[in-house]
C-alpha cells in the first residue's frame, strides 16, 4: 500500500516536469498541465489499485479504504511538505484549492472498485 502511495505521487510529479521551466513557469497553458495531471495521476492510481487487488483475497471494502486513505495521506503529506518546504508558492488554503482536492478521487476509485469486487464475488 504505502510503495504504491509513493509511486502514485512520483509519476505525476515527475512527468509534470516535462510542462515547467526551470524558473518554475508552465510551458503550457495551465489549465491543460492540470488536465494532464488529472489524467495522469488517476491512470496511474487505477493501474496500482487493480494490481494491488490482484493480491486481495477476502475484505476486499475493508482494504479498499484504507488502501484510499493511505495513498490519500500519503499524498496530501508529500505535496504539503513542499508547500511549507517552499517548493510550491502557495499557501495551504491555495493548495487545497487548486490541488489537494484532486487528491479525494483516489478512495473514490479505490473504493468503487473493492465494492465491484465484492458485488461480482456474489
Amino acid at each position: 500500500m504505502i510503495l504504491f502511495g509513493l509511486i502514485l505521487w512520483l509519476v505525476p510529479f515527475i512527468v509534470s516536469f516535462a510542462f515547467v521551466d526551470r524558473q518554475g513557469n508552465f510551458t503550457i497553458d495551465e489549465t491543460f498541465f492540470k488536465s494532464i495531471m488529472v489524467v495522469t495521476g488517476a491512470l496511474v492510481g487505477v493501474v496500482l489499485a487493480v494490481r494491488y487487488f490482484r493480491d486481495v483475497e477476502i475484505d476486499y471494502v475493508n482494504d479498499a479504504i484504507l488502501l484510499g486513505v493511505i495513498w490519500l495521506v500519503i499524498n496530501f503529506a508529500l505535496d504539503l511538505s513542499m508547500v511549507f518546504g517552499g517548493f510550491f508558492q502557495m499557501t495551504v488554503v491555495e493548495y487545497f484549492k487548486d490541488i489537494g482536492m484532486r487528491y479525494l478521487a483516489m478512495p473514490i476509485y479505490t473504493i468503487g472498485m473493492g465494492y465491484a469486487l465484492v458485488q461480482k464475488a456474489k
